[in-house]
């Protein structure tokens, strides 16, 4: 049997164990247990009532007021280090209970449900970036959760648009407390210094790169990794992001 045979093989049988699991193990919603749509787990009622990201200043993603124009007056007076954000949803209800139960709880079938969501929901940007940046844990952290919870979204994502994963490239070296602790100006100082590039990034930077984590609050995280990037010679930086808060 060829390569080519084993590939088919294998994609078939991978194809009929979904299917029987799926048959005895049906999809249940996430958020309220009624039967799930669409082959997957969340119900219609509650795939409508999650939280879509609608309108949002260009660079960040702050929601906007009705007639304001693409930036905000934050975004006006003070330009972040990167160039765009790019965000699924809002951070509500009850996304928000999905996200913490994968993030804090370890419910990785939660995260699948938010990757395939995020993943349909998608418009591609024009030109695609050069590579996908997860946002890095610092080794005690990932030891302690078991899983880089932006890495598990990140997959997908870059399986779909066909875009090179690259989480080795950025590191977390500063064990800082965690960010949802601490104030605005607080989570600034937390990140200072805490991120370093791979010496291959700094040697061969790419000329853009989306970074992608799974709830951006005050970006202050994104703020010192695109910072970082761009001193490497990284020319764009976007921010991808499951939620904007």
């Amino acid at each position: 049997m060829d390569g080519t045979t084993l590939k088919h093989t294998a994609q078939w049988t991978a194809g009929l164990m979904d299917t029987l699991l799926r048959v005895l193990y049906p999809p249940l919603c996430m958020v309220c247990r009624a039967p799930g749509h669409d082959d997957l787990d969340i119900c219609a009622p509650c795939r409508c009532e999650l939280p879509w990201f609608t309108r949002g200043c260009r660079l960040c993603a702050r929601v906007l007021p009705e007639g304001a124009g693409p930036v905000c007056g934050a975004c006006l007076r003070r330009p972040p280090p990167f160039d765009a954000t790019r965000a699924a949803f809002h951070y509500g209800p009850p996304l928000d209970r999905l996200v913490a139960a994968f993030k804090y709880r370890g419910r990785l079938a939660q995260g699948r449900l938010l990757a395939q969501l995020w993943t349909e929901a998608l418009s591609a940007p024009t030109p695609l970036p050069d590579l996908i940046l997860p946002v890095p844990l610092h080794p005690r952290r990932l030891r302690e959760r078991g899983f880089n919870q932006a890495l598990e979204l990140a997959r997908p994502l870059a399986r779909t648009l066909d875009i090179p994963l690259a989480p080795a490239l950025i590191r977390r070296v500063v064990p800082t407390p965690p960010q949802q602790t601490l104030r605005g100006r607080e989570r600034r100082r937390n990140v200072r210094h805490a991120f370093e590039i791979a010496p291959v990034l700094a040697a061969h930077p790419p000329r853009s790169v989306a970074l992608v984590d799974d709830v951006m609050t005050t970006g202050s995280t994104v703020d010192e990794i695109a910072r970082v990037l761009k001193r490497a010679g990284v020319e764009r930086v976007e921010v991808w992001v499951l939620a904007r808060a």
